[in-house]
């Protein structure tokens, strides 16, 4: 598996002394997938008789932004703030 090349599309960046792990990963992977069984089509996973009917859409009113943002650490202007977590 070319790992640079996935880690190239990817965008991903992956330290030179990781590639052979990671190979042996991706590796052990597709090993998994390819031993997964079979599933028929026989209509095992599908009911014909249960139709799945969605209920209706129907407007309730939403609890107000005020009660909202009294239980957020810290507002500003009417939005929670939250802590930086991606630099």
């Amino acid at each position: 598996m070319d790992i640079k090349r996935l880690a190239k599309l990817a965008r991903l960046r992956i330290p030179e002394e990781k590639y052979a792990k990671m190979e042996s990963d991706m590796e052990g992977i597709v090993r998994m997938v390819e031993n997964l069984p079979d599933l028929s089509s026989d209509g095992a996973l599908i009911d014909l008789n249960n139709t799945m009917e969605l209920r209706e859409d129907e407007i309730k009113p939403s609890t107000p932004r005020d009660e909202i943002l009294a239980n957020a650490p810290k507002a500003v202007a009417g939005c929670i703030v939250v802590p930086k977590t991606v630099e």
